[in-house]
């Protein structure tokens, strides 16, 4: 190495040197930037360490004056004895089929429809994609009424069908996350595809399946989160206690507390087992969650 090159790559390296008057600053303001983050988040644990805290509690110490953030015993019974209050292995089942039947429907059916707004030329396409994209701005409070008409005339009333059927038919956020997704990948691809001998259908299912996992994974976590903890659809359309969802159960075991039945220890240790699932699938599929999100922030066509 020549003197000239040994002497600018010095040169350089003292560029980069951060001077100390100013190291120093930058080092607190990040310390104190990590202690307020921090603070943050455990204020937003707190309810739910109170919430463990409760569900482990005996009875004889839930209404106790002043409140004892520790249990006097662990009792892990109530985990047992709390969901059988309400019948909490069938109510499981039945959220389980209904949520993964919407999940399924809402995902497909918007991933299919991304997929032929952005991908296939047709007549009337944008038009089609304006559409979905207006109906976001359409508070499901109003169509509600109109809905539960049409599954009344059906005879569906009383059913799973209300609560998953409409799913098939495209979720209008879903759709404009697809059609964003798929502008987002090269024509090239599909070009290359179909020298080869290929059609939409082998194009969708094997290149831009896996070229947009990020997405649906995303789709998969909004959708089973949306349809878990759905309350107003399974109020509205369910009358049949065999055919609740755990959101009706809770809210029903919820509303029978008082002063002269204080099972909140059961309750609180129902809620957790109810809370459980979705938090299993955010934290399992975080990465893509984040990685689907972060892509959609930048394809912006």
């Amino acid at each position: 190495m020549s003197a000239l090159a040994v002497e600018g790559h010095a040169g350089a390296h003292r560029a980069r040197k951060v001077p100390l008057r100013y190291r120093v600053p930058m080092t607190v303001s990040r310390l104190s930037w990590y202690a307020l983050c921090s603070l943050l988040g455990i204020t937003m644990l707190v309810p739910l360490l109170w919430m463990i805290s409760i569900a482990l509690k005996p009875s004889s110490d839930i209404l106790q004056l002043p409140p004892q953030f520790l249990p006097s015993a662990f009792t892990w019974s109530n985990f047992v004895e709390g969901p059988q209050q309400i019948h909490f292995g069938r109510l499981l089942f039945n959220t389980v089929i209904v949520t993964v039947l919407y999940v399924f429907g809402s995902v497909t059916s918007s991933m299919l429809a991304g997929y032929a707004i952005a991908r296939i030329d047709f007549r009337g396409r944008n038009f089609w994609f304006y559409l979905f994209t207006f109906s976001i701005f359409v508070p499901g409070i109003v169509t509600l009424v109109p809905i539960q008409r049409l599954f009344f005339s059906l005879n569906l009333i009383d059913t799973w069908w209300p609560l998953f059927l409409p799913a098939f038919f495209g979720n209008p956020v879903f759709i404009f996350l697809a059609r964003q997704y798929f502008a987002s990948v090269p024509r090239s691809i599909d070009d290359s595809a179909m020298i080869d001998g290929a059609g939409h259908w082998r194009i969708f299912t094997s290149l831009m399946i896996p070229l947009t996992k990020p997405l649906w994974i995303t789709m998969i976590i909004m959708s089973f989160q949306a349809a878990w903890n759905d309350f107003l659809n399974p109020l509205v359309y369910l009358n049949s206690e065999e055919k609740y969802t755990l959101s009706i159960g809770m809210a029903n075991f919820m509303g029978a507390l008082n002063e002269a039945n204080p099972q909140f220890n059961y309750y609180m240790a129902s809620n957790l087992l109810y809370m459980l699932p979705p938090l299993l699938l955010f934290f399992l599929a975080q990465r893509y969650f984040m990685t689907g999100l972060g892509s959609l922030v930048m394809t912006g066509k």
